[in-house]
């Protein structure tokens, strides 16, 4: 059964900001759509078999790819940002026999803690603010950040898409 869609379309016409926190939080909600109604098995079937790629590990994935790339960023507190799984390999590592849904609420959470700290920042910094980010030997704009963010999910939620339809048959946008 279709998960009712209830994500918030992005704003039309608005600021800089406003645009791009609007499409990077309706990429945000197309992911939780995608996996809403599944069970932690399903969320961490490997459901193409040539494929490391499961819908936990895109969610644990995600929230370390906002967390690396604005942790720190502007000179920012530290603690505003969640403990997540650095190694990418293991952000994948799912196994659906051994899951619980305690770790289904772990990702999530820390997926919303991430989200929210990046809420923050975009609150406290303008988008022209360029640090670099940690890890990284180049300088980077805000803007360029969050610009990524959206390109980061949306390819993801693309994932998500097969993932899901080949799990349980369900199909959207």
């Amino acid at each position: 059964m279709t998960p009712e869609d209830d994500r918030t379309e992005p704003p039309l016409t608005g600021g800089e900001v406003r645009l791009l926190t609007g499409f990077l939080e309706y990429q945000r909600q197309t992911l939780a759509w995608k996996c809403a109604g599944l069970t932690p098995r399903q969320l961490a079937t490997r459901a193409v078999p040539t494929s490391e790629l499961t819908l936990l590990g895109m969610v644990r994935h995600l929230a370390a790819v906002e967390t690396g790339w604005l942790v720190g960023f502007g000179g920012l507190p530290g603690d505003i940002w969640p403990d997540v799984v650095r190694d990418r390999d293991e952000q994948f590592r799912v196994d659906p026999d051994a899951v619980t849904r305690q770790d289904v609420d772990a990702a999530w959470a820390t997926w919303h803690a991430a989200a929210d700290a990046v809420r923050k920042v975009v609150d406290q910094l303008p988008l022209d603010t360029a640090d670099r980010p940690w890890g990284r030997h180049d300088e980077y704009s805000l803007r360029w950040i969050l610009l990524h963010l959206v390109e980061e999910y949306a390819r993801h939620n693309g994932h998500a898409d097969l993932l899901r339809e080949a799990i349980d048959g369900v199909t959207g946008e």
